[in-house]
């Protein structure tokens, strides 16, 4: 990789062509990393070879791409021949209620009762909770099988959950255990005596924040490479010996105890149950060496293929790397295990449920079922349809963790940039991305990443969906004031962008459809009819919901079976006809008045959800029907402030939760900074001529505009 200027831009012969080279050569670099990326070194390495060859202009010439796979293929043989030896894994939760089960039925007789005795003096018989009573872990699911599902061991030869090279954890969290968060586990800790997790509440707890509090194994088998090692633990351990005989060490503190060529292929179970568990295994320097040689591999591949065929300006790798460290940075204080470990999300949130239907999905993919694997384990969704296929590609991809999450999440400030940018100068939209990512206040106008961060690290579907709206909004609307190119390509990405948007959440779909259809209208005046075509085949997958509603469920539902649930729409239409008639006849205290002025209380209160903010949120309103009805305003703009008005309408009818809206109000505020750019920085000037001219010639100001300019000429 060179740091020469690249020689492609817009304009030149084949810039059209890099969309794909860039995306070729991150397949293969992927390739060369090996699937699944569910490592936080190998992570490391695909966020910054993204970096890289986004910023960077990539060659067409067929020698170089010729070297870069023939150095993927050597990769890829050389890590499948010196791959360390692989530690055979199975885990699961420990769950029984009497006799029988999967448990009882496969694991050994002596491990079995041993963990049975102690599950039943935890959780005596005679005060577990009543299987009657909703949220009761005995009216859930149990175990069946005795070691649970892995996305890890997807591409693997596994025979338990998953094969390992290493092993080293001291909270469940980090051993990324996917089964916390399987549907039939969705019990309620308030209720059930068998709990899910705790959260430790003091500030430094970062990394470990989340406590597992179900009971829970794992268990090793040891192949004879591993002779000499040491496995060190804290807490309990049942060690086979002769004729399936086990014996129960416990350590208070880490202790090791050498692996004998009599414990290869024995088991060893670790033990969740009454105490704490905590494991490493101490690697001789021979297999610490073949440890080393995966990640090298990968390392060197990637290295090959990105300096042959990307070159880059260096200072042009500055500023995203910046703003990638930044919401880093951002994730890790919010919630340091969406760095690569598996939270055990809330009973009863979203995130568990898309994560459990995913997890269906998976393993019905695997047997071979692909309609039940499609149907996303509803006939009719109820639930918003679209989380629970990213996660299950998500889990393809990435393994046992979120990393595919916060890719989305990496990839929003950028996002942001280049929607501010659309319309204001460079300098406005840095100024605007910095706040966004890096200064908490705009957490009153739901323009804060650190809102974004929060839901997605629950596993909730907005920030995902908002992610794809703004991808598709950036594409829809072009790079510069002349607009989007007459280009089939663009177009289609466009429309299928704004479709996954609402596959993944469905509220959104009013000001994606005026978006759609004002860009189809004036392309169809502008006869850009290859443009109409790829906005409409793009958009077309957006049907599948309807079909999936119709072949699995029999039902009629463009979307959800939910759109009219009362809990959602809080307010429908005919109450606020109620709230009118009760106005007319002088009851001001009627309920549906009540009602209304709770609802428009709470849309103007915002993503803040602080009363205190419906003046600003209410003056923001005002200026969005400005911009919408202002004729000297770009066209795309006024057409981006209609539809943020009729989004904004959707808060007076459903449910006015804060991150429903994080997406309508950060387009208002991009309506509102273009609107003081354009006209109410003239206004405010005029009106205080002196205050104007004190802040443009503050030390702090000058400041300010010197840094902006001198990332601005970075990223140019």
């Amino acid at each position: 990789m060179t740091s020469a200027s690249p020689s492609g831009s817009r304009s030149a012969p084949g810039a059209k062509h890099q969309p794909w080279l860039k995306f070729a050569v991150l397949v293969l670099v992927v390739a060369a990393l090996g699937l699944p990326v569910n490592d936080l070194f190998r992570y490391g390495l695909l966020v910054i070879a993204t970096v890289i060859v986004v910023a960077g202009t990539v060659s067409r010439r067929r020698t170089p791409w010729l070297g870069g796979v023939a150095a993927v293929v050597l990769c890829v043989l050389a890590q499948a021949w010196l791959q360390a030896p692989r530690i055979e894994e199975g885990h699961n939760v420990f769950l029984i209620d009497g006799a029988g089960g999967a448990l009882e039925a496969s694991l050994p007789a002596a491990a079995f009762r041993f963990m049975a005795a102690e599950f039943d003096a935890k959780y005596p018989p005679a005060r577990r909770c009543d299987p009657a009573q909703e949220g009761c872990w005995r009216s859930q699911a149990f175990p069946r099988q005795p070691f649970a599902f892995s996305a890890d061991g997807i591409y693997d030869r596994k025979a338990l959950s998953r094969r390992v090279s290493a092993i080293d954890f001291s909270d469940p969290v980090w051993l990324r255990l996917g089964f916390i968060n399987e549907h039939g586990y969705n019990w309620n800790s308030e209720v059930s005596d068998v709990t899910r997790a705790s959260r430790a509440r003091h500030s430094l707890a970062l990394i470990h924040r989340w406590q597992l509090e179900m009971p829970w194994f794992v268990m090793y088998r040891f192949p004879a490479a591993f002779v000499g090692n040491a496995l060190c633990w804290q807490g309990e351990v049942l060690w086979e010996g002769a004729e399936e005989r086990f014996e129960p060490i416990t350590h208070p503190a880490m202790r090791c105890r050498t692996l004998t060529p009599d414990d290869i292929g024995r088991r060893i179970f670790g033990v969740a149950i009454a105490q704490h568990l905590a494991m490493r295994l101490a690697p001789s320097t021979t297999i610490r060496m073949r440890q080393l040689v995966a990640p090298g591999l990968a390392l060197i591949g990637m290295a090959v293929v990105l300096g042959l065929l990307v070159r880059v300006r260096a200072g042009r790798l500055v500023p995203p790397f910046a703003l990638v460290a930044i919401t880093l940075t951002m994730v890790f204080f919010n919630d340091a295990s969406f760095l690569g470990g598996v939270r055990p999300f809330d009973s009863g949130d979203d995130g568990l449920v898309y994560d459990g239907y995913a997890r269906v999905m998976l393993q019905q993919l695997i047997a071979g079922d692909i309609a039940g694997a499609l149907e996303g384990s509803e006939p009719v969704f109820y639930f918003t349809p679209g989380m629970r296929y990213l996660r299950a590609v998500e889990h393809l991809i990435f393994g046992e963790s979120y990393l595919g999450y916060l890719a989305l999440i990496l990839l929003l400030p950028f996002l942001v940039f280049a929607t501010f940018r659309r319309f204001l100068p460079l300098r406005w939209a840095l100024a605007l991305t910095l706040v966004f990512a890096a200064v908490p206040i705009g957490v009153v106008f739901g323009s804060s990443l650190v809102q974004y961060i929060k839901w997605a690290a629950r596993g909730f579907a907005d920030p995902a969906a908002y992610v794809f709206f703004l991808a598709g909004f950036v594409l829809l609307v072009g790079r510069t004031v002349a607009g989007p190119r007459n280009r089939f390509a663009g177009a289609a990405g466009a429309g299928l962008l704004f479709a996954l948007a609402l596959f993944v959440r469905p509220n959104i779909a009013p000001a994606a459809g005026i978006l759609l259809a004002g860009a189809g209208l004036a392309a169809l005046w502008q006869r850009h009819y290859r443009r109409v075509a790829g906005l409409c085949i793009g958009f077309l997958p957006v049907f599948g919901m309807a079909l999936h509603n119709w072949v699995y469920g029999g039902a009629l539902a463009l979307f959800t079976a939910t759109a009219a649930h009362p809990v959602l729409l809080a307010m429908p239409p005919a109450a606020y006809l109620a709230a009118l008639s009760e106005l007319l006849h002088v009851d001001l205290a009627g309920e549906h008045v009540t009602r209304a002025l709770r609802q428009i209380g709470g849309w103007l209160s915002g993503p803040s959800e602080a009363l205190a903010t419906a003046p600003l949120h209410a003056a923001a309103i005002v200026v969005l029907v400005r911009m919408a009805l202002w004729r000297r305003a770009e066209p795309w703009l006024r057409l981006t402030a209609g539809a943020t008005l009729v989004q904004q309408a959707v808060g007076l009818f459903y449910a006015s939760a804060g991150r429903y809206y994080y997406l309508t109000w950060l387009l208002t505020l991009l309506v509102v900074a273009a609107w003081v750019h354009g006209e109410g920085n003239d206004i405010f000037r005029r009106r205080f001529p002196d205050f104007s001219q004190r802040v443009a010639k503050n030390t702090a100001s000058i400041a300010l505009a010197r840094g902006l300019d001198r990332i601005a000429r970075a990223i140019a």
